[in-house]
């Protein structure tokens, strides 16, 4: 299993992707936040964390990252150092990620990123801190980070942390990166953002009542690509948006629909095909049932 690597070996971890299936804001809050409802559906698809543990308590990135975030600012490194902190751990760790979930998408990346840091190095320092504490660590780095802790599709409120699992049927979807890197506070501030969008239910998202996204409108006015991503998949289905980001994708109930649909787009899109997980493939991996490398 993965977590028993030696010391000074790589471990590899999963870090999924995710989509909001819908996304609404019922209401903004007195402390500026906003009231969120959405879907979270986990992907068997995304980066690959590698992690090597140090005995001089020094957290370090290795390798490439997303261009422009400093090594203090990025969340691989704030969450092992928050674990660290917390738990007063005498060792460190050398941090590195194989990044396949595109920057300001809307897919999850540094979120699921840094979950897949949390969950790893509890097991790899030996912490049994529990899920319920490590997702409250996940809140302090950011409102997505606490699904990809537990690891499980969910329906979400608040901020996104109060979450409800819920079993969703098999799905494959084809997704689109427009190339644009989406800027969640800059679109939560836009003026023509719906915050007082009606509040669904659970029965309304299972009845399959079309709950759209927020964000969708706003994104699709400000940004010629992804107006250009929607108007390509609306031929081959309903185009939806994910999260706040610009990434599109459009649902199929089996991988061969997904793969013939995905032929049929114009070349020049960057676009692939996903399957949902029923659960987090690092679950699996922290279970020892799949080979952490394999991913």
């Amino acid at each position: 299993m993965a977590g028993l690597a030696p010391v000074d070996g790589w471990t590899r971890w999963p870090a999924p992707a995710k989509l909001n299936l819908f996304l609404r804001i019922p209401r903004r809050r007195a402390d500026g936040y906003h009231e969120l409802q959405t879907v979270f559906r986990l992907l068997a698809w995304g980066d690959t964390v590698r992690i090597r543990l140090r005995r001089d308590r020094r957290i370090r990135r290795v390798g490439a990252s997303v261009a422009g975030v400093e090594a203090d600012d990025d969340l691989l490194v704030k969450a092992a150092r928050l674990l660290q902190s917390e738990a007063n751990v005498a060792l460190g760790a050398d941090i590195s990620v194989e990044k396949r979930i595109p920057a300001g998408a809307g897919l999850g990346g540094g979120s699921s990123d840094a979950a897949t840091v949390l969950r790893a190095l509890d097991r790899l320092w030996g912490l049994d801190l529990g899920e319920d504490r490590l997702a409250a660590f996940g809140l302090a780095l950011g409102a997505d980070v606490p699904v990809f802790v537990r690891g499980r599709n969910a329906w979400a409120e608040g901020v996104g942390e109060r979450l409800v699992p819920l079993e969703l049927p098999p799905a494959w979807y084809v997704l689109v990166d427009p190339g644009v890197h989406a800027r969640t506070a800059e679109l939560f501030q836009a003026p023509e953002l719906t915050r007082n969008a009606a509040p669904a239910t659970i029965a309304d998202f299972v009845s399959g009542a079309w709950l759209g996204n927020a964000f969708e409108p706003v994104l699709r006015r400000r940004e010629p690509a992804v107006e250009a991503a929607f108007d390509a998949l609306a031929r081959i289905g309903r185009p939806r948006l994910t999260g706040s980001g610009s990434g599109c994708f459009v649902e199929f109930a089996d991988g061969g629909s997904a793969a013939a649909a995905l032929r049929r787009l114009a070349p020049g899109l960057r676009a692939w095909v996903a399957p949902g997980a029923s659960r987090s493939p690092l679950l699996d991996a922290l279970e020892g049932s799949a080979v952490a490398g394999e991913w």
